[in-house]
């Protein structure tokens, strides 16, 4: 097995960058660009919109338990590479002003998305809809969850108190970072131009495999996925490329050690910025609950890891290529909650005889289920969820979902929301847990319910959540839209 060193400088040269040159230019082809014009978009006719970018490493200073998998067993060991914060700040020509924050985490909590809403609102004047926070859900980052997991003294991973304090430690100090990135994003801001286009990547693949009477996360190469990659491209007035944010749908699963690393994303975003010095790159997760890079893992899940990353940051340098479509304002954001009811949750008895599993994870969620009906005298049966909207005028649509949204609501969004670009992006905001579809709901499996183990919420949700959710998306639109005099 080669070493990390060697994996990386194999990645960065040799019969790796041989496939990237073949990549960029079949993806040049497939999107009808010229090798010619690598990099050129076509500009608006006027400067009028300012942006800003900046980037912060939000590694951990000392060893951590790592977060996404239930199977680890003790903290980090090192890093492949440093995790990230990054902030863009945009004001459209009306001044009105939009904050995106992507994250290399592997999620956070509304409490974390609302302290951070009311110090850039106190220090900046951003309304909440104008902040929009997306985790990469990398499973190389570090635990940033426990605390909520600690409300009732219990803890999902069984981590000791010292290991608690570190994951509050590391939480308290992430949060003054990302106060301190969103102002140097606005302390960056200058005049630039914005505009949208789109490729594809084909390593994300549907992971809900029907077995026997069970739906198991294998590889199902013919369940629904979404390989676009939309991509938003900011150019300032000498034409160089300064910032660029991109979205794929699929999970940051392609390792499974014990060192700090970005995953793909964090390869794609470094690869990018390496080939446009001074610009900054932001990956934005989609909805990619139920879909997983292959190959993973492995002795080789290092080398698979940069290929995808490659594969990935070549189909962002294919859509800089195709002709892309100016963004001319205003932005008009809304971001509102709308309530998930849960099925009915168990009664004490059962939950006391789940203390009895050998399943630890069983046990520890049905521990903190009684914590929680001893504490409250009752058990969640709802979830305030948050839903986000984002026009950039006529030009582009971004809906921002939170939690691990399988690709349904994806596929459906775009199917019905048609006349104009939209990108919907999952993880965005309050990373809680699964969001399923009706379908993956009634299906059943990891993502339709099996997964709430490893959260305080009862679970599974109930039939209505998909068109809950759907309804709120649509009933927000309309908002924005009603607001741009439409």
């Amino acid at each position: 097995m080669m070493t990390d060193h060697q994996t990386i400088d194999g990645l960065r040269s040799g019969r790796l960058g041989r496939r990237l040159v073949f990549g960029m230019l079949v993806a040049v082809l497939l999107c009808g660009g010229h090798p010619t014009t690598l990099g050129a978009a076509t500009p608006a006719p006027e400067y009028d919109w300012k942006v800003g970018a900046a980037s912060a490493v939000i590694t951990p200073s000392e060893p951590m338990w790592l977060a996404g998998y239930a199977a680890r067993n003790k903290p980090s060991e090192g890093k492949i590479h440093d995790l990230r914060a990054k902030a863009l700040a945009i004001e459209d020509p009306q001044g009105t002003h939009l904050v995106i924050v992507t994250l290399d985490l592997l999620g956070i909590s509304r409490a974390v998305r609302d302290r951070l809403e009311t110090e850039v609102t106190r220090g900046y004047g951003l309304p909440p809809e104008g902040l929009l926070i997306n985790v990469s859900h990398t499973h190389c980052g570090p635990v940033m969850r426990e605390t909520r997991y600690s409300v009732y003294g219990n803890t999902l991973y069984g981590l000791s108190p010292e290991d608690v304090k570190r994951c509050q430690r590391y939480a308290d100090g992430l949060q003054e970072t990302l106060v301190q990135l969103v102002g140097q994003a606005f302390k960056d801001m200058t005049p630039a131009t914005l505009s949208y286009s789109h490729a594809r990547a084909g390593f994300a693949m549907n992971r809900r495999a029907r077995v026997e009477d069970d739906y198991q996360i294998q590889p199902n190469p013919d369940g629904p996925v979404d390989h676009d990659v939309p991509v938003l491209r900011v150019d300032g007035p000498d034409g160089e490329l300064r910032a660029v944010l991109f979205g794929y749908a699929c999970h940051g699963t392609t390792l499974n050690f014990y060192k700090f690393c970005g995953d793909y994303a964090g390869f794609a975003q470094e690869v990018l910025e390496s080939s446009h010095p001074g610009a900054v790159a932001l990956f934005v997760a989609g909805c990619g609950g139920d879909q997983n890079p292959y190959p993973r893992r492995g002795p080789r899940s290092l080398e698979y890891c940069g290929e995808h990353g490659r594969a990935l940051a070549n189909a962002v340098e294919a859509a800089l290529t195709a002709r892309a479509r100016p963004l001319a304002g205003p932005i008009r954001a809304a971001i509102e909650e709308v309530t998930l009811d849960f099925a009915a949750p168990p009664d004490r008895q059962t939950l006391e005889q789940q203390i009895e599993s050998k399943n630890t994870y069983e046990r520890r969620h049905a521990q903190a289920l009684l914590d929680e009906l001893e504490e409250t005298g009752r058990i969640a049966s709802t979830y305030p969820y948050l839903v986000q909207v984002i026009d950039f005028g006529d030009d582009l649509t971004f809906v921002g979902l939170s939690g691990e949204v399988v690709v349904d609501y994806s596929l459906r969004l775009k199917a019905e929301l048609t006349g104009r670009p939209l990108w919907v992006a999952g993880y965005c905001n309050d990373v809680f847990g699964y969001l399923p579809s009706r379908r993956v709901l009634q299906e059943g499996g990891y993502e339709g319910g099996g997964a709430m183990v490893y959260t305080p919420l009862p679970g599974p949700f109930a039939p209505s959540v998909e068109q809950r959710v759907i309804g709120k998306v649509h009933e927000l639109i309309d908002k924005v839209r009603v607001s741009e005099g439409q």
